[in-house]
């Protein structure tokens, strides 16, 4: 529920874009949409993470630029900006604090060797270093509604796959469970 929450107003992007064609609308209707999640959520959990506020600020600001200015670059930009930061907050991490970013976000549910912790970090660095590199990829060598394609599903395909390819990795060096022989 919560991904499908995440991704609502790219949704709704999408679905006005290849309603309407206009890159330039489908924004102006993405911004009020990611407030809209955000005041949702923020009303849910009184709470909204420091991720969902990077993207909101991005989406108004770069969103904003797209539509005063009638230039789709702003707009087509904002996953690079995005992924990019998160690849540096991630790289930060690494160094400040005594646990990575990936650690404090899942170590509610798992237990995991510190290095596992520094690895899948780092994963996370270069995911989202590809990520933004893929996307200026398709703005600069394919079609717009190609882009908008790929923001929606190329985006989150690569996400969920690389998800997979964590879990992998994760399962492989979680540590053992002891079973109990029933013996004294």
């Amino acid at each position: 529920m919560k991904l499908l929450l995440d991704f609502l107003p790219v949704i709704i992007f999408f679905a006005v874009y290849k309603f309407s064609g206009d890159i330039i609308l489908a924004t102006a209707v993405l911004i009020p949409a990611t407030l809209a999640q955000m005041a949702y959520t923020w009303f849910k959990t009184h709470r909204i993470e420091k991720m969902q506020l990077v993207t909101l600020g991005l989406v108004v600001v770069l969103g904003g630029a797209t539509v005063l200015l009638d230039n789709k670059a702003f707009i087509q930009w904002k996953p690079t900006v995005v992924n990019w930061l998160f690849a540096v907050a991630f790289l930060l991490s690494q160094f400040i604090g005594k646990k990575t970013i990936v650690q404090r976000l899942m170590e509610s549910s798992i237990e995991l060797p510190s290095k596992v912790w520094s690895n899948l970090n780092i994963g996370w660095v270069g995911f989202f270093i590809i990520m933004g590199i893929a996307n200026l990829a398709v703005v600069y060598t394919l079609s717009e509604e190609a882009w908008v394609n790929f923001k929606l599903f190329g985006m989150l395909g690569c996400t969920l796959v690389f998800i997979i390819g964590q879990g992998i990795y994760i399962s492989k060096h979680m540590p053992e469970q002891k079973e109990s022989s029933g013996e004294n």
